[in-house]
């Protein structure tokens, strides 16, 4: 009879502690940007492997995401709308909140103390948005079509992706936090695109085309403590991605060749650290958390697949997502 109650005692425990590795378990959201045009983005939600929530049809073009404080804030380009969704250990909490950026064409963004800074083309500016009223409070103008966007908690590194002709542009700027001034600015190479800080260093991919509209892709360097710029050339590069910047494993990696690669530190390629060998011209983003690697591919027709490997680079899983999974963010339960 003891051996009995020994057993169910140990059963309880195991289901205990299998619900709560469920209950705790990483979300991971893909934003998938849909077609332009149509109001077919859509956000899917999953703990590991598994789909728990997806929302589609959230509007046009959904270019960027981000978390911050258990809420997902969701920038719609071509619908001029940030989305903002409260998080829970069950996904997102809906309909969320609509907040109109006023034709703006708005990118990407980040968050500093109270404040989200969000890119916009139609305006060329940075705009930003308090987060205990979500008014837009006011904006920074650029000379150009600004993209990427990061900050160091005191200044704002903004890459001016194009011109106002929709030429390649070539320029990151740097802004002043608190007097929301241009502070300086840097020639990185044609198209600067997503951004990354390490250390003292602020990397930057580029993408752009010549006369025959032929894809160029590179990595751009600014040492900030002495202004000296890194120009990497790779030459013809798949058709789909930009190019996506990341931290794993203590080294920094970007989308290449069909995959993901380390940067040297004079911003060439490591191709012997390569993960991932997909077709470059279906190559559309990457991101990382502390445990795997996520290759998104798309045909730009839902489903899209996003592939997930190891540390060893080893792949594990694949992940079904809809039209062009364009970006990720992660979140854990506190």
């Amino acid at each position: 009879m003891k051996r009995f109650y020994l057993l169910i005692a140990f059963l309880i425990i195991s289901c205990e502690d299998n619900n709560n590795s469920i209950i705790n378990q990483e979300l991971t959201f893909i934003s998938s940007e849909g077609n332009f045009g149509s109001s077919n983005a859509s956000i899917s939600v999953y703990k590991g492997e598994s789909e728990i929530q997806k929302i589609e049809d959230i509007g046009d073009v959904l270019q960027s995401i981000l978390v911050h404080d258990n809420k997902l804030f969701a920038i719609l380009n071509n619908s001029h709308l940030i989305k903002v969704y409260s998080i829970s250990e069950e996904g997102l909490a809906l309909p969320g909140i609509d907040i109109p950026t006023n034709t703006s064409s708005p990118r990407e963004m980040v968050v500093v103390g109270n404040y989200l800074y969000f890119t916009n083309w139609n305006s060329q500016d940075v705009k930003y948005l308090n987060l205990t009223t979500y008014k837009i409070e006011g904006s920074i103008k650029v000379d150009g079509m600004p993209e990427g966007i990061i900050s160091d908690q005191t200044n704002l590194f903004v890459a001016i992706n194009m011109n106002s002709d929709y030429s390649s542009a070539s320029t990151v700027v740097k802004i002043n936090i608190n007097s929301l001034q241009i502070t300086d600015e840097y020639k990185v190479g044609k198209g600067p695109h997503a951004l990354a800080l390490e250390g003292d260093n602020l990397w930057i991919t580029n993408r752009y085309y010549d006369n025959s509209y032929q894809t160029f892709i590179g990595t751009s360097k600014i040492d900030l403590t002495t202004g000296a710029v890194t120009i990497k050339d790779y030459g013809r590069g798949g058709s789909a991605c930009a190019g996506d910047l990341f931290n794993f494993n203590k080294a920094l990696y970007r989308t290449f060749d069909g995959g993901v690669s380390p940067i040297n530190i004079d911003a060439s390629i490591l191709t012997t650290g390569k993960i991932g060998n997909y077709n470059d011209n279906k190559l559309y983003s990457s991101h990382a958390n502390s445990e795997h690697i996520f290759i998104g591919l798309s045909d730009y027709v839902a489903p899209d697949t996003v592939l997930v490997h190891d540390k060893n680079g080893a792949y594990v899983y694949s992940l079904v997502t809809g039209a062009s999974p364009g970006d990720y963010a992660n979140w854990k339960p506190e």
